[in-house]
Formats: structure tokens, C-alpha cells, sequence
């Protein structure tokens, strides 16, 4: 049996749960307006968003919506509106709406809705087809701005404090001309392993060529906590490697770019960080970490030496 088609009805548009299509089965989880709807997106439970905008104002508060950048990066958001101007449509779509419809029976709506899911689904999938990194799995250079750039949007809406972290890997040549090509991409995905674990959910992994990882921080709880994470997560990855039975360590040049104070486009955070990276010395197995390490609570625990879970 096919998977019911999740949706999230905002601004009282009809339940779909109900709708007797051959484009579903469709289960609805409604909230009654846009203010409603944050908990709803943070969940990303949802296959799809139904934006009832027919009142009267509804298509401008759309549009000055902080939570729209949000909506379209996870699910595909269709928007009932009055007869839709072409302006209007057009922008909507450019913003990443899938779909602008006048107000249809229920058979239109579950067959446009069922169309917009594959739309979005298809292009999730060649979006990590050409911005994923194989050796590790993680987003690459072209996905990690793509996701900094929503989220900058998003803070133009909605100010809050994030920061990007770039670790540049002294040791992974090393190991290669040691150990063999194998074995050095086995040290770069435990390396992503340990970076992983000391975050949390909502921070972003990217992998940003051979010996270059970014970390975005999407939310900092404090003016010191990009710099606090920066530091644990050096600290970790200088802890030793288990590869094919051999310690292995490795040495992290870092850098950091906090938004809004070093930058306000992900391209500038990211040169910033890099160079930053470039020219500071490196940590681990050509120095020490600095003794003054704080963990600190709000990131997760550091893995353990050898990754091996």
C-alpha cells in the first residue's frame, strides 16, 4: 500500500485526509493561520504545505511571511489564492513556491498537490545527486551555500545569530601515502562521524573537498558559543584514529564567521572563515589545543577516539 501523502493545511483550507482521489491517499494535520504553523515546520512531518490565501491581505502577509523560506526548503508549499495575478504567481514561484491555484474542487487540488509532491521529490533527489560528497555522504560546497543562503534569507525576516565553522585536516595525505586511498577516506568519514556527534540536529556538516569541513551553526545561544564550539570540536578531532588497526591523528587549522558581525551573504561568511583557516596554526598533531577548552551544554557530547559505532 502506498504511503499516505502528509499535509499541512494552514489558514483554514480543507482537510485533504478525506479526499477520495487516485492521486492520494492524502492524511491532513491542519493549523488554523500562518502564526500557527511554526511548531508544524519545525517537526518536518509533512510531504506537503496547503496555504489557503483567498481572504482578503492573505497574499501579502504570505509574503511577509518569515516562515516561507522555511516551508519551501522541506516540503512542496501550494498556494490557493483569488485569481491569482501573474506578478504575483511569479514571485510566489520564485521564492520556491511549486504550485499558485485558484480555489478547484477537491479532485483538482489532490491531483495538483499529488504532482507538486513528485515535483519536489525529484528535485530533492538531483539536488544531492550533484551536492553530496562521496567519500563522507555529506553536503558539498554547492549545497552548503545553497542552505546558508535560505537561511540568511530567513534571518532578514527573523534576526538571529549563526556562525560558520571551517576545520582544515592536517594527516589525511599523510595517512594515504602511508596506509593506501582507502584508508584515508575511511579517516575522513570518522572524522565526519566525530564532527557529527558534538552537534547538534539543527547545525549543518558540509564537506568542502579533500581536507576542508564547515560547520553551519543555525542558532547560537550565546555571544561566545561559535567560538566554545569551534574549540570542542578541534579538541575532539585531535583525540587519536583507529584505522585498519593503526592510530592515526590528525592536525585542525580553524576558522570561523559569525553572521551578522563578519558578513551578510553566505558567500562572504564562507571566504571569511576560509581564510581565517588558512592562516591560523595548526591544532593536534603539529600543536596543542589550547588548555581553556570549554565543551559547553549546548552541543552534544564528543565522540570517542576510535568511532567505531
Amino acid at each position: 500500500m502506498t504511503s499516505p501523502i502528509q499535509i499541512l493545511c494552514i489558514s483554514g483550507s480543507q482537510p485533504v485526509d478525506l479526499w477520495d482521489s487516485p492521486f492520494g491517499p492524502f492524511v491532513a494535520h491542519q493549523v488554523p493561520t500562518l502564526l500557527d504553523a511554526a511548531a508544524a515546520l519545525q517537526a518536518r512531518e509533512h510531504d506537503a504545505v496547503v496555504i489557503d490565501a483567498t481572504a482578503p491581505g492573505a497574499l501579502a502577509a504570505l509574503a511577509l511571511w518569515p516562515l516561507l523560506t522555511q516551508a519551501v526548503l522541506d516540503a512542496a508549499v501550494v498556494v490557493v489564492t483569488r485569481e491569482p495575478g501573474a506578478a504575483e504567481a511569479v514571485t510566489l514561484v520564485q521564492a520556491g513556491v511549486q504550485d499558485v491555484l485558484a480555489p478547484t474542487d477537491a479532485a483538482g487540488l489532490a491531483r495538483a498537490l499529488r504532482l507538486a509532491v513528485e515535483r519536489k521529490r525529484l528535485e530533492v533527489a538531483a539536488r544531492k545527486a550533484y551536492a553530496t560528497d562521496l567519500a563522507t555522504g555529506l553536503p558539498n560546497h554547492t549545497q552548503l551555500l545553497e542552505h546558508m543562503t535560505h537561511l540568511v534569507a530567513l534571518r532578514a525576516r527573523e534576526p538571529a545569530p549563526m556562525a560558520l565553522v571551517i576545520l582544515r585536516i592536517e594527516g589525511l595525505a599523510a595517512t594515504e601515502a602511508a596506509l593506501g586511498r582507502e584508508a584515508a577516506n575511511v579517516l575522513k568519514r570518522k572524522v565526519a562521524v566525530r564532527l557529527r556527534a558534538g552537534l547538534r540536529a539543527s547545525d549543518v556538516v558540509a564537506s568542502l573537498g579533500a581536507d576542508t569541513f564547515a560547520v553551519l551553526l543555525a542558532w547560537l545561544d550565546a555571544p561566545d558559543a561559535a567560538e566554545r564550539v569551534a574549540r570542542k570540536l578541534a579538541h575532539s578531532l585531535t583525540q587519536p584514529f583507529s584505522i585498519t588497526g593503526r592510530e592515526r591523528q590528525v592536525g585542525v587549522r580553524l576558522g570561523l564567521a559569525s553572521f551578522p558581525e563578519h558578513g551578510q551573504q553566505a558567500e562572504d561568511l564562507l571566504r571569511r572563515a576560509l581564510a581565517q583557516a588558512a592562516q591560523m596554526a595548526a591544532l593536534g598533531s603539529s600543536g596543542q589545543v589550547a588548555h581553556a577548552i570549554e565543551r559547553g551544554p549546548d552541543r552534544g557530547a564528543q565522540a570517542a577516539a576510535n568511532d567505531e559505532g
